[in-house]
């Protein structure tokens, strides 16, 4: 049997140590499980890399795509650490780090007429070893709608809104967060919520919803941080809220971050 040489595992004299090496922008078919326990099939792209000691010359590419082939149940939280796990195991590494991102769908019913339909939203699960630690973080940018408290306190007729995405990146110190939580949180603390189907009940539901709850941007944010803040499963968290002003050409924006009542992470 021929042997070919092993370039990467050569020793390298240069004593610089990298903090993270791998394969990016990989893509490939998973399935979620969701707060029912249903498994939904999604599509995600992920990033896997490695911490490389300073003596080594390279890491395996090829691993980080084999740890992906191996038949695994739908993903929980447990199962994506499992799989962090597994791949430092076979990188033989000590940090690490796998972020995946993927198209994530709800289905919702509408508020009056209860008609079904399904609604987008882009999540993001990211494991990392680092320093003997290993924290999961799990994000979501949701669709929701704001309604200017200035514009409706001066006009006569009505008040502008607009459609906003608000980010969450919490991470999880125990237990598990489904996306759809994640997502109810942003929902629960808008103008309104977003819906892929309405009749014309809904219609006049949801306007009037936004109308009799209006949200600066800063209101978004502030009473998302505080409803995170009261979650035993989440420690450090960053909400992020863009809305897509109607009157104006650009957006209005507003940060924060924060730390729930959950422990650190171990």
């Amino acid at each position: 049997m021929l042997l070919l040489p092993d370039t990467q595992a050569m020793p390298d004299l240069r004593r610089m140590p990298i903090q993270k090496v791998g394969v990016k922008g990989l893509r490939y078919p998973i399935a979620i499980r969701g707060r029912d326990g249903d498994a939904q099939s999604t599509i995600a792209t992920f990033t896997m890399t490695v911490a490389l000691p300073h003596d080594v010359k390279g890491t395996h590419m090829s691993r980080f795509v084999e740890i992906l082939e191996r038949p695994r149940p739908a993903f929980d939280l447990a199962g994506f650490r499992a799989m962090l796990e597994a791949m430092l195991d076979r990188l033989e590494a000590v940090d690490g780090k796998i972020e995946m991102r993927f198209p994530y769908f709800v289905r919702k019913a509408a508020p009056m007429s209860g008609v079904e339909s399904l609604l987008d939203y882009d999540a993001t699960w990211t494991a990392e070893r680092r320093d003997g630690r290993t924290r999961l973080t799990v994000g979501i940018t949701a669709p929701v709608t704001s309604l200017c408290p200035c514009s409706k306190s001066i006009s006569e007729y009505g008040a502008h809104n607009q459609r906003s995405h608000i980010t969450i990146d919490a991470e999880v110190t125990v237990g598990e967060i489904t996306l759809e939580e994640i997502a109810r949180v942003a929902e629960d603390q808008a103008s309104c919520e977003v819906y892929g189907l309405l009749k014309r009940t809904d219609e006049k539901w949801v306007t009037e919803r936004a109308y009799d709850n209006p949200k600066f941007v800063e209101d978004l944010v502030r009473d998302i941080a505080l409803a995170l803040g009261r979650d035993p499963r989440i420690g450090r968290f960053t909400v992020a809220s863009e809305n897509f002003e109607s009157i104006h050409n650009h957006s209005a924006y507003a940060e924060i971050e924060g730390t729930g009542a959950g422990r650190p992470g171990a």
